[in-house]
């Protein structure tokens, strides 16, 4: 009897929901309205290579049991099992789950497309109110979690640019001081996404 693959298929897309969670846990929290949550899957960021190596082995030992030659042994008592396997069993069910786990871990590459682009027209600013300060924010784990500070910044008033790094953990913000403080715009992206800013 052909071993049924369906448990190492869902393996398989747990593990990659595992590994995804960091990332996709900013995009939810900010589609749900509850953004204080965003950086609650962040310790998952260091296990993220195991869990993705994880999910990459238990589909492919679940393919390969798909796909490898039934012995002799098997052919003879697989009588009954000729008739047509259920859909959970079959080639395009694993399909299926290989495509979402696949989509799933690379997710981090294309999560900005879920932020809108809120970029600010400035009319009247005077120069000597400008002010650029860069932020130090722990938590940020991927591109989700840039857009998630970037876009929270860029919803406040009197902030006219914003950009941030997962890599170095820091948001840059130029905004206009007579209307907002720093200090305002460090407790909303606190607030806002739940990650620890610091000057």
């Amino acid at each position: 009897m052909k071993p049924n693959n369906n448990s190492a298929a869902s393996i398989g897309l747990l593990t990659a929901i595992t590994a995804s969670l960091c990332c996709i846990t900013p995009v939810m929290a900010f589609v749900a309205g509850a953004s204080g949550i965003a950086a609650t899957f962040s310790w998952i960021e260091p296990f993220r290579p195991y869990l993705i190596g994880l999910t990459v082995a238990v589909l492919g030992f679940a393919w390969y049991q798909k796909l490898k030659p039934r012995s002799a042994e098997e052919i003879a008592c697989a009588c009954e099992e000729d008739e047509k396997p259920a859909f959970w069993q079959s080639k395009k069910f694993l399909a299926i789950i290989t495509v979402v786990a696949g989509a799933l871990l690379f997710f981090p590459s294309y999560s900005s497309v879920f932020f809108p682009n809120n970029e600010k027209q400035v009319l009247v600013v005077q120069e000597s109110n400008l002010q650029e300060v860069q932020l130090t924010v722990q938590g940020m784990t991927c591109t989700g979690c840039e857009e998630h500070v970037k876009h929270t910044a860029l919803q406040l008033d009197g902030v006219l640019e914003a950009t941030a790094s997962y890599k170095e953990g820091t948001a840059k913000v130029k905004f206009d001081k007579s209307t907002i403080s720093i200090d305002k715009i460090g407790q909303a992206i606190e607030e806002e996404t739940g990650y620890k800013v610091t000057q």
